[in-house]
């Protein structure tokens, strides 16, 4: 299952993220892991919970993110939620892109069992319907 939380910058998605994967965390009987650009919620999540800085292993780009996040799948059976801030400055301002990767990692969740959550700051108004279809707005 694939969850998007949209909302511009400042709506508060980075604080439902860090909610969620709290939660997560704590009732996950795998492991959770949250991808974010920096360090910046180093103090806000869970220990339970694995927090990578993707910049520190130079990913960027809709291939490279999707390649992690299936080596992550892949890597650990264990994997039960991801969550991925900052989706749209890892990917590019790529709207169509965007829709692709989300279809494709749609697909990854479902052979991998594993829930992904991805936060796009984005004004909802200008996103395509298959986007605003599941999406959750902040």
């Amino acid at each position: 299952m694939i969850n998007l939380i949209i909302g511009q910058k400042g709506t508060g998605k980075t604080k439902r993220l860090v909610e969620h994967a709290n939660e997560a965390a704590q009732k996950s009987a795998g492991n959770v892991v949250v991808i974010v650009k920096g360090n910046h919620l180093t103090y806000d999540i869970s220990h339970d919970a694995r927090l990578v800085n993707i910049d520190s292993y130079g990913v960027q780009g809709v291939e490279a993110l999707g390649g992690f996040l299936c080596g992550i799948c892949a890597g650990n059976y264990d994997v039960t939620d991801i969550f991925v801030d900052s989706t749209l400055r890892i990917i590019g301002q790529d709207i169509e892109a965007l829709s692709a990767f989300i279809a494709k990692m749609n697909k990854l969740s479902v052979l991998a069992d594993t829930k992904i959550t991805l936060l796009v700051s984005a004004d909802p108004k200008v996103l395509p319907d298959d986007i605003k279809a599941i999406s959750t707005e902040v």
